[in-house]
């Protein structure tokens, strides 16, 4: 999830502040695959260009269904560090993780008793869920996170969510609960309104290339880990699916597998689609496979070798953490205390302010 707002006015004549940013991801395994680095964690860098940006670690949400305690905090710890790899500078931008920023959760209180229950139940995921394996053996978490997912927003008050598909019922529920706060209080939130990047690459399941690439979903070969060993990514390059055709053309209705790996190539190279096409016109699936398993390689060898680094010097990474934990609750803290006022709560004290 991600979100922008123009940051609160200083006051007097200063110039006013960048419009400020929000994502999270959360961390459920780990290494984030290709698709999850070029779909989302690739425009983080490039968000700290005109935004005041803050990152966070969804790991609350990593909680909604069964997971090892152990696994979750070096996951943790491994989303800091791949996102310091990909050139998100916590000089620019407050990288902190979810479950210390108590705000979070605070607010989600005050969002879940704002929603109706069969508003919740009809939510995508805990529909899905809970049809697979019955409500009774899915967790209220499961059926509440949407509001968490809603007060990770609200809090920073933003202008614009990116949000994919996926995701979009999600931002109409926040768009709802905000509006809902509004008409029964006092105007709070500002309205999110979706927000597409300028240009991000669908990549898709190397196995089945009209499926996303996606971790529940994909086979260990039709992933892309950036923190596999190299050789094992250059040969699921070399064996990912095509068409019995050798014709090294984008056709994504006859030619999906093809047409995902020349999208590849080019999300990572900056190379044109087109400009491709007539490189390897007459060349067949061959030398194009093996120049666009270099090209990865190339890619993400350099990115693991800077991300394991990075988890060798855990108090450098619960430094960025920390500083990025205060920086958030400067900004939700103030968001809090407005919605404490607003529906009578007695104010938090000082110090949390």
């Amino acid at each position: 999830m991600s979100s922008a707002t123009p940051a609160e006015p200083t006051g007097g004549s200063a110039p006013a502040a960048r419009p400020r940013v929000l994502s999270g991801i959360q961390p459920t395994s780990d290494t984030i695959h290709l698709g999850n680095y070029l779909g989302a964690v690739r425009q983080w860098a490039s968000l700290q260009e005109e935004f005041e940006p803050f990152f966070f670690i969804a790991n609350q949400h990593a909680i909604t269904v069964e997971h090892d305690p152990k696994k979750l905090l070096e996951r943790t710890y491994r989303s800091v560090a791949q996102l310091l790899a990909a050139g998100v500078d916590p000089a620019r931008s407050a990288i902190f993780v979810q479950s210390q920023v108590p705000e979070h959760s605070q607010l989600a209180w005050v969002l879940e008793c704002l929603t109706g229950f069969g508003e919740a139940r009809r939510m995508t995921q805990f529909k899905d869920k809970s049809a697979k394996v019955g409500e009774g053996a899915v967790s209220v978490g499961l059926l509440t996170y949407p509001m968490l997912m809603a007060a990770d927003i609200l809090l920073y008050r933003p202008q614009y969510v990116p949000v994919g598909e996926d995701q979009r019922q999600h931002l109409e529920l926040t768009r709802d609960l905000a509006q809902r706060f509004n008409h029964r209080f006092k105007k709070t939130f500002r309205l999110p309104e979706a927000y597409i990047p300028k240009s991000t690459a669908k990549i898709m399941d190397l196995q089945e290339p009209r499926a996303k690439m996606s971790k529940s979903a994909s086979s260990p070969s039709g992933l892309i880990d950036v923190l596999d060993d190299p050789k094992i990514t250059a040969k699921k390059i070399r064996s990912a699916v095509t068409d019995s055709d050798t014709v090294v053309r984008f056709d994504e209705e006859n030619k999906p597998g093809i047409a995902n790996l020349l999208r590849i190539h080019s999300a990572l190279s900056g190379e044109e689609i087109p400009a491709l096409e007539e490189r390897y016109a007459g060349q067949g699936y061959g030398q194009f496979k093996k120049d666009l398993a270099d090209v990865v390689v190339d890619f993400v060898a350099p990115f693991r070798e800077r991300t394991l680094a990075l988890l060798d010097d855990r108090a450098h990474l619960q430094q960025v953490m920390a500083k990025g934990a205060d920086q958030a609750r400067a900004v939700a803290s103030r968001t809090l205390a407005d919605v404490y006022d607003r529906v009578g709560f007695v104010a938090p004290p000082p110090e949390r302010r």
